[in-house]
């Protein structure tokens, strides 16, 4: 099914911030549990539980948690149609600071992988949708080599994708695209701030002031604080169109081509991904997590629906 929406929203930006800020949700009413990592660490997972067998794992985008309105959009949807979810909040995303100094970032899989292990234990099926940053996370996850993946892992999708990190950081960084950077680095950098009281000795602030991009803040803080050389090795090694090829379940990447965030590089052809599962559904309009639609639920937030139930016949 296509997405064809009227006048106004044929706008990549103007469908990206409408449906991020005035949008309305449905109620949806979460259930905490915190559990800890490999590294002594938490993470604060929102449930939905309704006594099914099948959980969905939503994993939100950059500076996003559980209350994001795509995360309650897509929640309440699937929580109607027999699944389980559980909203992932990363680090540092569920209002209270964590107790490492690494936070989250793209190609973070292993504190997902932890959050699949603690679900396999009490469902059958598991499902996996990301957002943005989280799609990449999801499909990097799916398709990298560094874990033995639980065979209840049945399908997944990833909305608004930054498939190539490098290109899209790129596309960031123009002028139109200033409104969404400085929302990003305010968050951050703040987070970037508490993190130096923590750990005084090992992140400093100085930097701060020579921030202008996403690309800048992965440049002196992402990028070292998780043992990569730079920015651009970060990108290099966490981005998700090289493991496309390997991912096992079927899978759905929808990415609009309007959509701000996304570089050229963010829409490999099928030739390219080389897999009979990954289905890529690139729709001319829909802006970033946008695809705006009259109702509660947005179109993307049906197409994942939809998909999961085909994936299970």
């Amino acid at each position: 099914m296509s997405y064809e929406p009227f006048f106004l929203f044929r706008s990549g930006h103007f469908n990206s911030i409408y449906t991020s800020l005035f949008r309305a949700v449905p109620q949806l009413s979460y259930n905490r549990e915190r559990i800890y990592t490999h590294d002594e660490d938490f993470l604060d997972l929102d449930f939905v539980k309704n006594g099914h067998a099948r959980v969905v794992i939503l994993c939100h985008g950059l500076e996003g948690s559980s209350e994001s309105k795509y995360m309650i959009g897509t929640g309440a949807l699937l929580s109607k149609n027999q699944f389980d979810v559980c909203a992932m909040n990363y680090r540092f995303c569920s209002g209270e600071i964590n107790l490492k100094p690494q936070m989250y970032h793209s190609g973070w899989t292993p504190d997902l992988h932890t959050v699949v292990e603690y679900c396999a234990k009490d469902y059958d099926e598991i499902y996996l949708a990301g957002f943005s940053l989280g799609g990449n996370l999801v499909l990097k996850y799916l398709g990298e080599h560094l874990f033995k993946r639980s065979a209840k892992i049945k399908a997944a999708c990833a909305i608004s994708v930054p498939l190539n990190l490098s290109s899209s950081s790129e596309q960031m960084e123009q002028f139109q695209n200033r409104l969404y950077t400085w929302r990003f680095l305010k968050t951050l950098n703040e987070k970037i701030k508490q993190k130096s009281n923590q750990f005084p000795a090992l992140i400093d602030t100085k930097y701060i002031s020579r921030i202008k991009s996403v690309r800048d803040f992965d440049n002196y803080y992402t990028g070292p604080l998780n043992g990569f050389e730079d920015a651009e090795d970060y990108y290099e090694k966490c981005s998700s169109d090289q493991f496309l090829s390997s991912i096992k379940v079927p899978t759905l990447v929808i990415n609009s081509k309007d959509d701000p965030f996304l570089g050229k590089k963010c829409f490999p052809a099928i030739d390219e991904v080389k897999n009979i599962l990954v289905h890529l559904n690139y729709t001319t309009y829909g802006g970033h997590v946008g695809f705006y639609q009259n109702g509660q639920h947005m179109w993307f937030e049906n197409e994942i629906l939809d998909f999961f139930v085909r994936s299970n016949k």
